[in-house]
């Protein structure tokens, strides 16, 4: 995995969104269309909100999104919230192209279903995302593959439920959709996550962010949370 260690976490998002927009412009002149999974976060936010100031060819570009918690619509609690208000309120991206997860529906497990054919539809089947970004939780998860509930298991669909997690169930993509993307992009910052940084580049299968592949992966860290990097 590439990794850049960078002071804080403004530059950890300045530097992603650079990335991001390099990794759209490619896609778009080799393909004619980049589609982006993106996680939530303090930090995912400033990056986003960055990324409306990079060079983007925005009427090609598709984001979905890695997980969302089930909760309803303009909930604060929901990544999308945040999603269209650092992103969509600044950036010329046509609105249709944004693609939530419908965790309003009625019948979840359908709706993940549903989420799936949308993601074929744009993207493939088996969908290929051209740039999956991440996150790392201080319990080593990612997405919402969360330490102990049974989507760790989840192999043979793209699109999947969890069990409770910090009250919420939450609708996330799984590893063999994680692990298809031609680009994973890690952003990680804050020194609570420094436990978990070597463990993640090691591969460590003991946390969920572990199996995730790291054969076109980048790591982009601030300071705090490469800490642990230094003792190794």
């Amino acid at each position: 995995m590439k990794t850049e260690i960078l002071s804080s976490a403004d530059e950890v998002a300045a530097r992603a969104a650079q990335v991001i927009a390099a990794d759209a412009r490619q896609a778009v002149a080799a393909r004619g269309r980049f589609v982006m999974a993106v996680s939530g976060g303090r930090t995912p936010w400033q990056m986003l909100r960055a990324l409306a100031n990079e060079e983007v060819p925005w009427a090609s570009v598709h984001v979905v999104q890695v997980d969302e918690r089930i909760a309803p619509a303009g909930d604060p609690d929901r990544n999308l919230t945040h999603l269209r208000e650092s992103l969509l309120s600044h950036a010329p991206i046509p609105p249709g192209q944004i693609h939530a997860m419908p965790v309003e529906a009625a019948d979840p497990q359908a709706a993940c279903s549903e989420y799936t054919k949308l993601l074929n539809s744009i993207c493939g089947d088996p969908p290929v995302l051209d740039l999956a970004h991440l996150g790392l939780g201080p319990d080593g998860h990612t997405a919402s593959l969360i330490p102990g509930d049974p989507v760790l298991g989840v192999h043979n669909a793209e699109v999947a439920l969890t069990g409770l997690y910090q009250n919420r169930r939450r609708m996330t993509l799984t590893y063999p959709v994680l692990n298809r993307a031609r680009h994973i992009l890690w952003v990680v910052t804050g020194a609570e996550k420094a436990p978990m940084v070597p463990r993640l580049l090691a591969g460590d299968p003991g946390i969920p962010a572990g199996p995730v592949s790291q054969a076109n992966a980048t790591l982009l860290a601030d300071a705090p949370a490469a800490a642990g990097l230094k003792k190794n």
